[in-house]
Parts: C-alpha cells; sequence; structure tokens
C-alpha cells in the first residue's frame, strides 16, 4: 500500500494540474536513505530549478515527472509514500498517515517543487521506505526496466497469461507480488482478485486449470479498472469486496463467509477457506502449519519491514529463489510420510491425542518472500521412538 491505483490517482492529478507548468523552486529532504542523489541534494534541486514538466508517467507502482530536459525525477512509492498538491484532494491511503492539512509542506516530505504559477506538491513518505531518484532515461535502468507489463497499460492476453501460468512452480500469491511477472499488483489487490477468482493463496500456479486461470486475469482486470476509475477512492469500492474486511487480521465475514489469516509470499494475506480451496496434489497440511506459524511469529512484514517495496527493488531475486522452491513443492511427501510414522507406530495402535506421529512439512518463508517446503529430518521419520510433542497451540522446534 499504495499499489497500481492510488499510484496513478496521484499520476492522473499531476498530469492534470502541473503539465506546462516550470519549476520555480525545489527542495528535497536530508535523508540518504530515501533521496538517492550521487551528486549531492543541492545539485539535486538545481537540476529540477527551471525544468518545464511535459508529462506525469507511471510502470506499476513508480512514477516518474517527464521534463523538457533530462535528469527527470522518478518516485518509488514503496510502503506510505503519497503526493498532495496543496489545496487539491488526491486519493487517501488506507492507514494514511501524513495530514498534509497540518504542515504544509508536511515534515516528512522529501520531495518538495513550486511551480510558476504558485501550484505547490510534494511527495512524503512517513515510513521511509520509498525512494526519490534522478534518472536521465527511467524506463532503461532498474527498477522500472525489471518490471514486467502494467496491470492497467500493459494487460496480457488470456493465452499469454495462460502460457505464463503454466511455467510457474511457485504459490500463486507470490506470483502476483512478483514486480517482474507483472507491475502494479500489491498485496490488497492479490488478495482481492484470488478472493474473486476463488483461488487459493498458496495454490501452486501451474497446477491451475485453465477456468480458474481465465478467473483470475477477468479478476485482475476488473479489480484494477474500477479502483483505477474511482481514483483508489475506497469508499466507492463494492461493498461486497473483500477489500473492506482484511485489515488488521480481525476475525470477519464477507458476504456471510469467515474470512482467515495465512501468510503467502511473505505477506500476511487474507482468504475464505470456504470459497478459496487447495487443488490437485498439495496437501492441507500447508495451511494448518502455515495458520500455527502465523499465530507464533505474528506477521513481521506489515509492522515495519520493506514489505511491498522489496516486490520491486528484488525482482530478480525473487525469481531464482522460485527456481530453487520448484524442486521442494514439487514433492508432495506429506502422505508418504504419514503412512511411515503411522507403521513405526505399531499399525492398528492409535498414537496419543497429544502426540504427532511425525513432522510435517511447514511453509518457511525466505527473507525475500519466497515459499519454499521444510522437509522433515529423515533421521526423525527412521526412528520410531523420535515423536513431537504439541502444546495446546505451539509445535516445539526440532532439535
Amino acid at each position: 500500500m499504495p499499489e497500481l491505483p492510488e499510484v496513478e490517482a496521484a499520476r492522473r492529478t499531476l498530469q492534470a494540474h502541473c503539465v506546462g507548468r516550470r519549476i520555480a523552486r525545489c527542495a528535497v529532504a536530508d535523508d540518504a536513505k530515501v533521496v538517492v542523489a550521487a551528486a549531492g541534494r543541492a545539485a539535486f534541486e538545481r537540476s529540477m530549478v527551471g525544468r518545464t514538466i511535459v508529462a506525469a508517467r507511471r510502470r506499476g507502482k513508480n512514477l516518474w515527472l517527464q521534463l523538457d530536459a533530462p535528469p527527470f525525477p522518478s518516485f518509488q512509492f514503496g510502503m506510505a509514500g503519497a503526493i498532495y498538491i496543496k489545496g487539491i484532494p488526491v486519493t487517501k491511503y488506507k492507514r494514511s498517515v501524513v495530514n498534509s492539512e497540518e504542515e504544509w509542506p508536511s515534515k516528512y516530505s522529501k520531495f518538495f517543487a513550486e511551480l510558476d504559477d504558485g501550484l505547490e506538491f510534494s511527495f512524503t513518505d512517513k515510513r521511509r521506505f520509498a525512494r526519490v531518484r534522478l534518472f536521465d532515461d527511467p524506463e532503461t535502468v532498474p527498477p522500472i526496466s525489471e518490471l514486467g507489463p502494467d496491470a492497467l497499460f500493459e494487460p496480457m492476453s488470456v493465452d499469454n497469461f495462460l502460457d505464463s501460468l503454466g511455467r510457474k512452480k511457485i504459490g500463486i500469491k507470490a506470483l502476483l507480488l512478483d514486480q517482474s511477472f507483472i507491475s502494479g499488483i500489491g498485496n490488497w489487490i492479490a488478495d482481492e482478485v484470488l478472493y474473486q477468482s476463488r483461488i487459493h493463496p498458496l495454490q501452486i500456479a501451474s497446477n491451475l486449470p485453465r477456468e480458474s486461470c481465465e478467473a483470475l486475469h477477468r479478476s485482475i482486470q476488473e479489480v484494477v479498472k474500477y479502483a483505477v476509475e474511482v481514483d483508489a477512492d475506497m469508499g466507492r469500492f463494492p461493498k461486497e469486496w473483500l477489500f473492506h474486511h482484511r485489515w488488521g487480521k480481525k476475525p470477519g465475514k464477507v458476504n456471510g463467509k469467515k474470512i482467515e489469516f495465512i501468510t503467502a509470499g511473505g505477506r500476511t494475506t487474507a482468504y475464505v477457506p470456504q470459497l478459496q480451496k487447495l487443488i490437485g496434489t498439495q496437501s492441507s497440511k500447508m495451511i494448518a502449519a502455515n495458520l500455527e506459524r502465523l499465530e507464533e511469529n505474528g506477521d513481521t512484514k506489515d509492522s515495519g519491514t520493506e514489505g511491498e517495496d522489496a516486490d520491486i527493488l528484488k525482482p530478480k531475486k525473487r525469481a531464482s529463489t522460485s527456481r530453487a522452491a520448484r524442486g521442494q513443492q514439487n514433492k508432495d511427501t506429506v502422505g508418504a510420510i504419514s503412512r511411515k510414522a503411522r507403521g513405526n507406530g505399531g499399525g492398528s495402535k492409535k498414537p496419543d491425542a497429544d502426540v504427532e506421529p511425525a513432522e510435517p512439512e511447514t511453509v518457511v518463508t525466505e527473507s525475500n518472500g519466497e515459499q519454499v517446503l521444510d522437509q522433515p529430518n529423515s533421521n526423525a521419520i527412521n526412528k520410531s521412538d523420535q515423536v513431537t510433542r504439541r502444546s495446546s497451540r505451539k509445535v516445539k522446534p526440532r532439535k
């Protein structure tokens, strides 16, 4: 958050009010983490003054201003980046953290510009995961050059979409968050389109039947276009959308169906188990293990790490990790392990109620957001007297 609709709303507002105007004054923040200025802040500001804004452009969750001469300022929104124009309303994000009415420009402003007609605008970021850069040609260098087709401006055809999914042996939620696959989809859009297309977030993309792929393709187009048409105003989103009920991991229902939370693609994920079920050879034990991890560890991504920002900054690393995960996720060993454990336990004898015959596979989230299956230790499987005991809610770690 923000995602494609929120960034597109900002782009359209800049396009409507700033194009054709000359930058009379510019100020960038003394914040090296957010403002990338190799030649220094003063040089950054001088390069902006006197330039005329020709267009506001966007790809995925990145926005840049095309001026009458390079370099061009580029804005990567991260977790909480936002554009504000003094006196002109711009869409407010869910969990908005900056109130531009109390202070202008905000103390969280990272880029401020005053135009020749007196109009002022600012790019702010309280959480400091955004990036402000200068590029001679933003589309030819990372991160923008590494992005996949834009979900709004460059939608895949149905056939291309089906072909791409058929070659991706990773979880569908993780794939949707990968900005090198499709750019612009973030956490809430991924949850929404998977809910509307009735697809489980952990479903392996290549295992999806054609009808599910077509439903997902249709949902992506419908959700993105609708959110853009209403300028990302969440108050105008359809009441039946999951969006209104997914925040804060609070128990709730959508259209009478219970919402549950797991971790998928390294992100807290809302889904409706009654409608979104794993299909094919994937075991439901994956879900139980994932829920248990979420209860034990909580959600670290939403509470201060880069999260959405990492989807853009490291698309190639995500792709390489997905290749490493393929060998793991293609092995459905839960059934074999369970049968072997039952054999070691003496056939007809039932295990004690709070003894687990063998360690189930668990979903492990890597640092870059990919998920792989954590296989049980083979020694633990071969020794009949080695079992894992559970407390009421937690699984003791393996020694």
